[in-house]
């Protein structure tokens, strides 16, 4: 089930009345960065340190939990 809301006062409000039981477990992810939204991105703040990385192995990707 997915149901939308937004946030009012720092609460996640549902658009519309859901009969939910008390105590139901819930999962909440965010649709989109809003657009007044404070800040740089994780990007924009890691750009110095993205694409410098050299020497590395081929497999490093593919094997950074080993």
């Amino acid at each position: 089930m997915v149901l939308s809301g937004h946030v009012k006062n720092g609460v996640i409000v549902l658009d519309d009345p859901v009969p939910l039981a008390e105590g139901v477990a819930v999962s909440v992810e965010v649709a989109a960065r809003p657009a007044d939204a404070d800040g740089p991105t994780l990007l924009e703040r890691l750009q110095t340190v993205v694409g410098v990385a050299e020497g590395l192995p081929e497999d490093a990707a593919s094997n950074v939990d080993h």
